[in-house]
């Protein structure tokens, strides 16, 4: 969480949270709604969270095509 993301959620608190989704910026902008500190409490909380990254994914492998050494359809 950088400086600016911190001033700028207690200038506007939606517009801090407009890259954590479309979600994220609904709650806050109702909280915002509903009064400028929970809206500030509530982009704060969502800034704080940590993002999950998928880690040990498994890869699958590809195979190449063939075309059997077509050179028209044949349907």
């Amino acid at each position: 969480m950088s400086l600016f993301r911190v001033l700028l959620s207690i200038i506007f608190p939606p517009l801090a949270v407009l890259d954590k989704g479309c979600g994220s910026v609904l709650i806050v902008l109702l909280l915002t709604c509903a009064g400028w500190i929970p809206g500030v409490i509530g982009a704060l909380v969502i800034l704080n969270k940590e993002q999950k990254t998928v880690i040990n994914q498994p890869t699958y492998p590809t195979y190449p095509t063939t075309n059997y050494n077509r050179t028209h359809c044949d349907y």
